[in-house]
């Protein structure tokens, strides 16, 4: 399992693509969360322009893959950090909701 880090370069985005780009993202998680490669993604509530994926693959070379594929990737409109991790624990259900 990975853990993915996203964060944007809005210097690099310009600002009359921004809309259009930021659209096609949301289609890139939308497709692989469907997929049941993304099982959770959101941006972060302290940081603006950024967010986390916390993926599943069968190896770092199909991960690597999908990045590929986000349209903020072939520009480096954005940095990706992803660590790999083994999950140990995990809940049978999250009993938060959000407010």
């Amino acid at each position: 399992m990975y853990i993915i880090d996203i964060v944007l370069d809005n210097s690099k985005i310009p600002a009359e693509q921004a809309e259009d780009l930021l659209n096609q993202h949301r289609t890139w998680f939308a497709q692989y969360h469907r997929s049941g490669h993304f099982l959770m993604l959101g941006p972060y509530l302290d940081q603006q322009f950024a967010g986390v994926v916390i993926a599943q693959t069968q190896d770092r070379a199909e991960l690597d893959r999908i990045l590929q594929e986000d349209v903020y990737y072939p520009t480096q409109q954005a940095v990706y950090t992803v660590r790999e991790f083994k999950a140990v624990m995990v809940a049978d259900a999250t009993p938060f909701k959000d407010k």
